[in-house]
């Protein structure tokens, strides 16, 4: 399984983008996708996860303001972040869990996850 990010960038406080993660490889396997991120000087931090039937879950810091969703036939899930923040500017990396094992309790766990792609970086000017 082998995952790509992209669709980082250079933006103004209060605007929107929207991260893309591309799944190939044996993808039926996968059982939940996830968005981390991490700020220069801090630990990796959740921001958000995707699982079974397409139940999605949220960190409070993003809560409202970002969306995670997939399009199965483009083997893709996507972050759409809105009203961004210079506290949002961070490498955002994804991450996939194979299928088959609970992601309750421990979606927040970088270990949780078998497969990460390589970052993009969001910056948000103030």
């Amino acid at each position: 399984v082998q995952l790509q990010a992209s669709g980082g960038g250079l933006v103004r406080e209060g605007e929107s983008l929207r991260l893309s993660c591309t799944i190939s490889g044996s993808i039926s396997g996968i059982g939940a996708v996830a968005w981390f991120r991490q700020s220069p000087g801090k630990s990796r931090e959740w921001v958000a996860t995707i699982a079974g039937a397409g139940t999605t879950y949220y960190s409070d810091s993003v809560k409202g303001r970002f969306t995670i969703s997939e399009d199965n036939t483009k083997n893709t899930v996507y972050l759409q972040m809105n009203s961004l923040k210079p506290e949002d500017t961070a490498v955002y990396y994804c991450a996939a869990r194979t299928r088959g094992r609970t992601i309750a309790g421990v979606m927040k766990e970088e270990r949780t996850y078998d497969y990460w792609g390589q970052g993009t970086q969001v910056t948000v000017s103030s």
